[in-house]
C-alpha cells in the first residue's frame, strides 16, 4: 500500500480514519451507510503497512477538497456549545458560553436537560406528577427516556406510558410549566456550583505542579498575607496517602522516626493494599508484628487514626525539610 502513487477515494479515506483516535473513528463510522461502511472496513483492512508517502498524499488529497468546501457559519455557536458539553460537561458549557458571549440568549432549561444522563436527570424529576413526566420523556433522545422511566417509582411507569401514548398536542403553557420546574429543581440541586471556582485544594495542586522552589517562595509569602490559609493549602498539599510514593530507603527513615502506637493507629485506618508501602520498608518478621498489632487493636475511633496521621505527616515534612528523605524525582518534584 505504501507504494501506491493515486489513492482512490476509498482509499485515502481509509487512510485519514487510521490516522484518527479510535474514538474519533467510530464518531464517523456511525454515520455511515451499511455499503459505505463494508467498502471503508475493506479498504482499511487492505492497508498494510503505510508508508509516509501514503499519508502525505491522503492528507494533500483532503486538503485539496476542504480547500473547495468551507464552513458555514449557520448555527456556530450552536455547533461550539455542542463541541463544549461533550469536553466539559452540560453545567460547566453554560458558565463558560456565558462569559464568551454574554449577550447571547443561553440554552433553555429543557435543552440542558436534553443532555444530562439519566442517572442525573432522574433525581431532578422522580417525585412530579405522571402527566409532567410524561412532557418530559417526550422531549428526550427514546434511550434516554427509557433509562429515566426504568429509574422511576414502578407503580407510576404505567400511568405515565398511559399519558404519552396519549398526550396528543403538548401545549406552549405545559412546556413553559415545565421549564420553570426544571429551572428550579436545577437551582436546588446544583445552585451556584458551576461558578465556583478554585479553593485551598485546587491552589494546593498548582502550587504542587509548580516545583519544590516555587513553593517555598510562595507559602512563604502567602504565609505573611494570611497564615490560617496558607496552613490550610499546605495541609491540602501533603496528605497521608502522599507518603505512598516514598521509596523503600526513605519510608525506612521515616518509620524510624514514627512511634509504633502511632503507626498502628495510622495503618488502621487504610486498607491492606495501601498498608504494603509501609510493610515493604520493613523486614519480613516485623511487618508480621505490626500485622499482629493492627489485628489485636480491635475498633479505633476515627479521631484517632486521623491524628496519627497527621503526626506521621508532619514527621515526613520535617525530614524532608532538612533533607533526610526526598519526594519525587528531582529538585524541583514535589508531591
Amino acid at each position: 500500500m505504501s507504494e501506491v502513487l493515486a489513492l482512490r477515494p476509498a482509499d485515502s479515506a481509509a487512510v485519514m480514519m487510521m490516522l484518527l483516535a479510535e474514538d474519533q473513528t467510530a464518531h464517523i463510522l456511525a454515520e455511515l451507510e451499511p455499503e459505505e461502511l463494508r467498502l471503508l472496513g475493506e479498504k482499511m483492512c487492505a492497508l498494510g503497512e503505510i508508508g509516509p508517502e501514503v499519508i502525505a498524499q491522503a492528507i494533500a488529497g483532503f486538503v485539496e477538497k476542504t480547500e473547495k468546501l468551507g464552513l458555514v457559519a449557520h448555527d456556530r455557536v450552536g455547533q461550539v456549545r455542542s463541541m463544549m458539553n461533550r469536553a466539559i460537561g452540560e453545567v460547566k458549557t453554560e458558565n463558560l458560553m456565558r462569559r464568551i458571549l454574554p449577550e447571547q440568549p443561553q440554552t433553555s432549561s429543557l435543552e440542558l436537560a436534553r443532555w444530562l444522563t439519566p442517572q442525573a436527570l432522574v433525581p431532578l424529576v422522580k417525585d412530579e406528577h405522571p402527566q409532567t413526566l410524561a412532557v418530559l420523556l417526550v422531549q428526550l433522545d427514546p434511550e434516554v427516556a427509557a433509562e429515566v422511566l426504568h429509574s422511576l417509582p414502578k407503580e407510576t411507569q404505567p400511568e405515565i406510558i398511559h399519558r404519552i401514548a396519549t398526550i396528543g398536542p403538548v401545549s406552549p403553557d405545559a412546556i413553559a410549566m415545565l421549564e420553570e420546574l426544571l429551572n428550579r429543581r436545577i437551582a436546588e440541586y446544583h445552585g451556584q456550583r458551576p461558578l465556583q471556582m478554585g479553593g485551598t485544594r485546587e491552589a494546593a495542586d498548582i502550587i504542587n505542579g509548580a516545583g519544590k522552589a516555587a513553593e517555598k517562595r510562595i507559602l512563604g509569602e502567602l504565609t505573611k498575607l494570611d497564615k490560617s490559609l496558607a496552613k490550610k493549602i499546605e495541609e491540602e498539599m501533603f496528605k497521608f496517602e502522599h507518603l505512598f510514593v516514598l521509596e523503600p530507603l526513605a519510608m525506612g527513615t521515616l518509620l524510624r522516626d514514627v512511634p509504633n502506637d502511632t503507626l498502628i493507629d495510622a495503618l488502621k485506618g487504610i486498607g491492606e493494599e495501601e498498608r504494603t508501602f509501609f510493610f515493604q520498608a520493613m523486614s519480613s518478621r516485623a511487618a508480621d508484628g505490626v500485622r499482629d498489632e493492627i489485628a489485636a487493636r480491635g475498633r479505633t475511633k476515627l479521631a484517632d487514626v486521623v491524628a496519627a496521621q497527621k503526626e506521621i505527616v508532619a514527621i515526613a515534612r520535617r525530614l524532608a525539610a532538612d533533607g533526610s528523605i526526598v519526594f519525587g524525582a528531582g529538585e524541583d518534584d514535589y508531591v
